[in-house]
């Protein structure tokens, strides 16, 4: 299937308005996949007939956390954070699935300040409800394992994926990540979390990062007896170079961890052997997790090609311009580099996937969130691998029925990948 993507009267690159390099991650919310959930994208879908929808997705209220400004805990420009909660019932009832939104990041000063009229940075500019969809589905034929439990969004607004602590007074930033990652968790468990029997941290994008570097903290907050996992979704940025031969992303990372104070956030484990931003990629913190995780990626992640392998700043002539808008107009050398690229993923979780407890889903899509839309996670044509697709790997995974490591082949052998295609 592929998804096309045309933005509707708004003139930008793919990546987002025409930035450099070091302003990807603060724009992330301006990216084509984000201006996807904004409404300013049409989404038309071809080769395959979308599945049909059983009705309206469950709208979620907005709640902001009341006592968060007395610990520091806030958004960029001060403003409280806030959640969406929806109760579970039944068998669900004592089960307690909390996702971390994603969004990018801001590097820079000048990206933090921008990003406090968003809703990546301020909840004055936050949905007031959002659709659970996905995996956050209340319908027991859109999401028949989690359907019932209780579900919570967290929104991000602080730019560093959960983790920053610091602030710069003159440009009226605070950097609370940290912080507001330990108020939500402290209002969920006010409001029945610390009876949980069972739980499981999730996250996509940004939040699949927040969700890796909080797994062992999400995990200590309940007693041994509480089955407690973690699953990230598009969340494995890779340490990679970029086709210019420099390192976008590990410059914005860089940007990030230095700017908002998130070193003394990240695992000691790590921290002890490498360097602060060497910390903040993924490939260097999971074989170091304690707590059960289950990696969902795609192997050309529609994300990272367009803001970390070909941005503008690495292409300025444009010749991947084709390649990065729709993968079927790549030529033999541009599909060997993202063959590399899918092999330093492989190679990233190789000593990952040895461990019993561990889960893995890679399938061979240029996809970027799996877990979210309800046609990847679970509808009639979702993604396969091995023939199970997204919500029954990461069920099996969770509920111990059976060992989950699929890897899916190479390029182009996967018909079943729901291809994001931007024009």
């Amino acid at each position: 299937m592929k998804v096309i993507l045309t933005v509707l009267g708004y003139v930008c690159c793919v990546v987002g308005v025409v930035l450099s390099g070091s302003e990807l991650g603060s724009f992330e919310d301006l990216t084509v996949i984000e201006k996807q959930k904004e409404g300013l994208l049409s989404l038309v879908e071809n080769d395959k007939a979308a599945s049909p929808v059983s009705s309206k997705p469950l709208m979620v209220p907005l709640t902001l956390i009341q006592g968060a400004a007395s610990t520091g805990a806030v958004c960029l420009d001060g403003t409280l954070p806030g959640y969406h909660l929806h109760r579970g019932y039944e068998s669900g009832a004592d089960s307690w699935l909390i996702q971390l939104e994603g969004g990018g990041w801001c590097n820079t000063i000048r990206n933090c300040v921008y990003r406090k009229t968003t809703r990546r940075g301020s909840s004055k500019y936050m949905e007031k409800e959002l659709p659970f969809t996905g995996i956050l589905s209340n319908k027991p034929e859109e999401s028949p394992d989690f359907f019932n439990w209780n579900r919570v969004k967290i929104r991000y607004c602080d730019g560093a994926s959960f983790s920053g602590d610091g602030g710069n007074e003159a440009a009226q930033l605070v950097f609370r990540g940290q912080r507001i990652w330990l108020a939500a968790m402290e209002e969920l468990m006010s409001k029945g979390m610390q009876k949980a029997s069972q739980a499981l941290l999730s996250g996509c994008s940004a939040g699949g990062l927040a969700s890796i570097i909080h797994c062992d903290e999400f995990r200590d907050l309940f007693p041994k007896t509480t089955k407690v996992k973690c699953l990230s979704d598009a969340g494995l940025f890779l340490d990679a170079i970029d086709v210019s031969g420099g390192h976008t992303l590990r410059n914005l990372f860089k940007g990030v961890v230095t700017l908002q104070g998130v070193q003394r956030n990240l695992p000691k484990s790590c921290i002890n052997n490498k360097d602060p931003t060497s910390c903040f990629f993924p490939q260097n913190l999971i074989a170091n997790v304690k707590t059960p995780l289950f990696l969902l990626n795609a192997a050309y992640d529609a994300w990272q090609l367009q803001a970390s392998l070909a941005p503008r700043s690495a292409d300025p002539h444009g010749s991947w311009d084709d390649c990065k808008s729709n993968h079927e107009r790549c030529n033999s050398s541009q599909i060997q580099f993202l063959q590399d690229f899918r092999n330093q993923m492989l190679s990233a979780v190789r000593d990952f996937s040895r461990s019993s407890q561990n889960g893995l889903f890679l399938n061979s899509c240029f996809a970027h969130c799996q877990s979210e839309r309800q046609d990847t996670w679970f509808a009639a044509d979702s993604p396969l691998v091995k023939n199970k697709g997204v919500a029954e790997s990461v069920g099996d995974w969770y509920f111990d029925r059976v060992q989950v490591k699929a890897i899916d082949c190479a390029y182009p052998c996967d018909n079943t990948c729901h291809n994001l295609v931007f024009k």
